[in-house]
């Protein structure tokens, strides 16, 4: 068999999504899961959650869950922009954020890594400034920091 440049740059990429895929705890699978669509009631009942709602409007849906002793927050959106809208601002707070199609997680750093083998997503995190001990903190005493 004739290994050709776009089977090889195929390998790379699969191989790059099992090694980013890793690391929620799972069984060793290759790959997070598809990302779940959906209502929000869709998506909790994914994730195992009974949700408890917050915010019922058209724009955006918001209920509380738990994974175990754990809370977190399931939001979805009418919209992407409003999805990507929303972010940017809550992002200002710190935290952790598993992001889906028009729908977002939020909670600690091992509740929403353990949604993503569940629901898929992409992680994202909060403001460094608000996040204290963060990943993108890590050896990173004060960056930028001015002298007083």
């Amino acid at each position: 068999m004739r290994v050709t440049r776009p089977m090889l740059a195929l390998s790379g990429a699969v191989a790059i999504l099992a090694l980013t895929g890793c690391g929620s705890g799972g069984k060793g699978e290759a790959a997070a899961p598809e990302t779940v669509t959906g209502s929000l009631e869709h998506i909790a009942a994914e994730a195992k959650c009974k949700p408890n709602m917050q915010t019922d409007a058209d724009t955006i849906r918001q209920a509380l869950c738990k994974k175990g002793k754990e809370k977190y927050v399931l939001a979805t959106f009418a919209t992407d922009r409003g999805q990507r809208e929303w972010l940017n601002g809550a992002k200002d707070y710190g935290g952790y954020y598993l992001v889906g199609r028009k729908w977002v997680a939020v909670g600690e750093e091992k509740t929403v890594m353990a949604l993503q083998g569940t629901l898929g997503g992409t992680m994202e995190e909060g403001s460094e400034h608000m996040n204290p001990g963060g990943s993108h903190n890590s050896g990173n005493h004060g960056s930028g920091g001015g002298h007083g």
